[in-house]
């Protein structure tokens, strides 16, 4: 089940078939926000206050896949759908490896297109999630020096205090030291809560390996 006080916004240049789209989503007790381009629906789109965007690939200006590309540098929660008249086979798969919940050709089964809906609306939740997580972390690392991440990273892998003071070439008290920081600045109350958030992140992107 989907609840439907979600938002779903649809960028279409034919005014004939943007309508007609945003009457049928209606109908599932949606609400829409429907534009002609991708820079009118830039002017108004707020980061996380939209679950869902209907985009066709062929648009004046910024075109549908250009648009992706910008959200998903900015880090946007949203997850896409593209609907286009004349999509080709190259198109589809560059959208769908940047991320596209789905890519579909006019015209569209009802069927089809709310199913596309429903699997959009539970990956926006999962994004939200990620990134929320990945805010936190972020916000955990800019609190922490150079050592005290080392000593994390060791942590969270499960090395004893003991261990990590031989791998780091430092004084056992020196690691409890460390430890003790990382778990203060990080907001875990012991060590489960922090290999959980650690666990949450891909640590590869901040340049730590797992």
């Amino acid at each position: 089940m989907v609840a439907k006080d979600h938002t779903v916004y649809i960028i279409d240049n034919n005014p004939a078939e943007r309508n007609s789209l945003m009457q049928l989503i209606k109908q599932e007790a949606f609400s829409v926000q429907a534009f002609e381009n991708a820079e009118a629906f830039l002017e108004t789109y707020q980061p996380y206050h939209c679950d869902c965007l209907i985009t066709d690939i062929y648009l004046p200006g910024m075109d549908g896949l250009q648009l992706q590309e910008l959200l998903r540098k900015r880090e946007y929660a949203l997850p896409i759908i593209f609907l286009t008249g004349h999509g080709t086979i190259p198109q589809s798969v560059k959208a769908i490896k940047a991320g596209a919940v789905d890519f579909l050709v006019k015209p569209v089964s009802f069927e089809n297109l709310f199913e596309s809906i429903r699997t959009a609306l539970i990956e926006y939740k999962n994004l939200i999630h990620a990134n929320q997580q990945n805010r936190q972390f972020r916000s955990v690392l800019s609190r922490l020096t150079n050592r005290e991440k080392e000593v994390m990273k060791l942590v969270v892998r499960g090395l004893s205090n003991k261990e990590i003071a031989a791998q780091l070439g430092i004084s056992f008290r020196t690691v409890e030291i460390h430890r003790g920081h990382v778990m203060r600045k990080s907001g875990a109350a012991n060590l489960l809560e922090l290999v959980h958030l650690v666990s949450e992140i891909d640590l590869s992107k901040y340049g730590y390996s797992n």
